[in-house]
């Protein structure tokens, strides 16, 4: 089968088409034919080489979401049958014309959504609904400040957070981004390019934040938090350390948390998607969920579709298309 090699760690022009055998499935396994792939921003930190994959899984092949259709099941698998249209959330090894993954973190594509829809979904929503609902425990008439809402995880928080009856506000770079996260839900949004969100939202009280930037961010996030906020980490893109201030954390009971999904083991990935599937999928179904393709590709214009991800420029996702 053809994948898309990570052949050094480097910029995009490393990503190169190659042949590898193709998988088979083992022990409550599927093998998907793969019509669609997401691409995410830990593709391009494990192509440069700053974000190993978990043990057992190759570090070669990056792709953590796919769509396709089942065309064979393992040992003990009873879920599924060859010929089922699923997307899957996966560790790596995505940019393939075929995976195999373990069947409970496979759910099938919504009615009303294509392949391509349908590869733009699991690790947004799986990212979004493990940290923003379960870890930040997040309730209908709360508010939640998502920082980088024009990316793939922030449209899916907006989207998801609204539908729950939740304020939406984001921090953008952009006016013509911040516009894009208000037509998809949000109440306001602050161009941090311009001003500072720490002043423009002093008056408004946040409940929750999700926060893919980290550093300086933590003491100005504890700021504008409510009594008992919380904080909810997915990735540091502006440093690992921060200096805390311990007595207002304490002052203000704030819960500060976070998580990774990638390396988690699968008894959980699998109750995670079982309460994906109950409560966001039903949303998705409905048709009030936007899946936000900002633009797609073929496998074999990977590198390009990395150098649009790096410039930071888009709104939503980009996928890949067999």
């Amino acid at each position: 089968m053809k994948v898309i090699v990570i052949t050094q760690p480097g910029g995009p022009e490393v990503l190169q088409l190659k042949d590898y055998p193709s998988p088979t499935p083992g022990s409550e396994e599927v093998l998907i034919e793969v019509k669609a792939a997401g691409i995410n921003r830990a593709d391009i930190f494990q192509r440069q080489g700053n974000y190993p994959p978990p043990p057992g899984i190759s570090a070669d092949v990056p792709g953590l979401e796919v769509a396709g259709i089942i065309v064979q099941c393992g040992e003990g698998v009873t879920q599924w049958k060859a010929g089922d249209k699923v997307c899957a959330l996966l560790a790596g090894g995505g940019y393939a014309e075929q995976v195999v993954v373990k069947e409970g973190q496979c759910l099938p594509v919504p009615k009303g959504f294509g392949f391509i829809e349908a590869a733009a979904l699991p690790e947004t929503i799986f990212t979004v609904w493990s940290n923003v609902f379960q870890r930040g425990n997040l309730k209908a008439g709360e508010s939640l400040l998502v920082h980088g809402g024009a990316s793939g995880i922030g449209v899916t928080a907006i989207q998801l957070a609204h539908a729950f009856g939740a304020k939406v506000f984001v921090t953008v770079g952009s006016e013509e981004k911040g516009k894009a996260c208000i037509d998809l839900g949000a109440y306001k949004y602050v161009n941090y390019k311009s001003w500072d969100f720490e002043i423009a939202l002093a008056a408004e009280g946040i409940d929750v934040i999700l926060d893919m930037i980290g550093g300086d961010y933590l003491n100005k996030n504890i700021n504008i938090l409510k009594p008992e906020g919380r904080i909810v980490y997915i990735n540091s893109t502006g440093g690992n350390l921060a200096q805390l201030n311990i007595h207002k954390m304490m002052y203000k009971r704030i819960t500060i948390t976070g998580s990774t999904l990638r390396g988690r083991e699968y008894e959980y990935k699998k109750a995670l998607t079982a309460s994906v599937y109950e409560h966001a999928w039903p949303l998705l179904e409905a048709g009030k969920y936007n899946p936000c393709i900002y633009k797609t590709f073929s496998f074999t214009e990977a590198a390009d579709a990395h150098r649009l991800m790096e410039g930071s420029e888009h709104v939503g996702k980009i996928v890949l298309v067999r």
